[in-house]
């Protein structure tokens, strides 16, 4: 999508520098049309650069527009910034304060500022000049709308970030609680074993050291999600696959699970749940026009794969699947040490894939 505009925006300004190049020949004699056409090629090409370094070529396209303008004036010839250095400068500004810190977004949007009012105050009450000026409103309020933008999704990014953090903590914590009622028991029940059946008395032990591994390995999660917040429950478990694929609107899913019953970490099978409940909702959502979705969720040695495919037809909306509710499931997949990749197949349709360790074996 990117080079797709780059090339769009190449080919209006090849073909503003062309025709405004046509005008100064026909209006102000054959060499007059030099200046301008060298200017705005050059600051054209300075910003289809931008995106290697928005700062840089920004006060690029800048000082080159500053220094015409200074020629142009001194040397009698068209007003400038002409036609396509003006949309380049545009794109240059707007970007700049769309993506840039708020001090460098501010120095490009006052250059932008003084570049305008320069060739305001030397032509003044001409069309380039009033071009200009707007040329630098429209730039300036695009870009301040794309950053209150951006702003925003990161502040929803980082919500719900947290709220998923705080959930999955407070599953943990239910985990954590269950290690500690069945270690309570153990050492109850080897008090007993101790005076009565000493052959049990290792097997109890040894319940108790499984029990409190998987304890402090639950309190280590925990700890570490709510390092960044405040300490809330989990949906379901595995079982519930097979509900979550019944209830999907649209083509039945291939759901392929484990064979046997899996003796998986609870936080591990419910965020297996979770990465397929908000996949398919994706699909319905974003490709409904899909023939097949496969839902596949194995072991492979001590991890957990999930994959959920489609095959639904490329198209624009598809690029912008990996939204707010996948926000959550990386964090929840990645604060469990797991790994979380979303974007288009090879061939055609949509891919979620994610792969959750799952700890020492028993």
């Amino acid at each position: 999508m990117r080079w797709a505009r780059d090339i769009a925006l190449g080919g209006l300004l090849t073909a503003l520098l062309g025709f405004t190049a046509y005008q100064l020949a026909v209006v102000w004699g054959p060499t007059y049309w030099i200046l301008d056409t060298a200017a705005g090629a050059v600051t054209s090409v300075i910003a289809l650069l931008r995106r290697r370094d928005r700062w840089r070529t920004a006060i690029a396209g800048l000082t080159t527009a500053a220094v015409t303008m200074g020629v142009a004036w001194l040397a009698d010839l068209p007003t400038e910034p002409g036609p396509a250095m003006a949309l380049a400068l545009a794109v240059l500004v707007g970007e700049a304060v769309a993506r840039l810190s708020a001090i460098q977004a501010g120095v490009i949007a006052g250059g932008g500022l003084l570049v305008a009012a320069g060739c305001l105050g030397l032509n003044y009450g001409s069309g380039i000049a009033t071009m200009n000026v707007i040329g630098w409103l429209g730039a300036v309020s695009i870009g301040t709308c794309l950053r209150l933008r951006a702003v925003r999704r990161r502040a929803i990014a980082t919500r719900i970030r947290q709220e998923e953090r705080v959930d999955l903590a407070r599953e943990l914590h239910d985990v954590v609680a269950h290690h500690i009622a069945g270690i309570v028991l153990q050492a109850q029940g080897a008090r007993i074993a101790g005076r009565r059946q000493p052959n049990l008395y290792d097997e109890s032990l040894a319940g108790i050291e499984f029990a409190g591994a998987e304890a402090l390995t639950a309190m280590r999660r925990v700890v570490g999600l709510l390092r960044d917040g405040d300490a809330v429950s989990g949906p379901t478990g595995l079982d519930q696959l097979k509900e979550l694929v019944d209830r999907f609107n649209g083509p039945t899913p291939q759901l392929h699970l484990p064979d046997n019953e899996p003796d998986w970490p609870q936080e591990v099978t419910t965020t297996v749940c979770r990465i397929v409940q908000e996949s398919l909702t994706n699909v319905a959502r974003h490709a409904p026009h899909a023939d097949a979705v496969t839902v596949n969720v194995r072991q492979t040695g001590r991890a957990v794969t999930v994959d959920v495919l489609d095959d639904a037809e490329p198209g624009s909306v598809r690029y912008k699947r990996a939204g707010f509710g996948l926000v959550g499931i990386r964090e929840r997949v990645e604060a469990l040490g797991g790994t979380l990749t979303v974007g288009p197949r090879a061939a055609k349709g949509w891919a979620v894939s994610a792969s959750l360790p799952l700890g020492p074996a028993r």
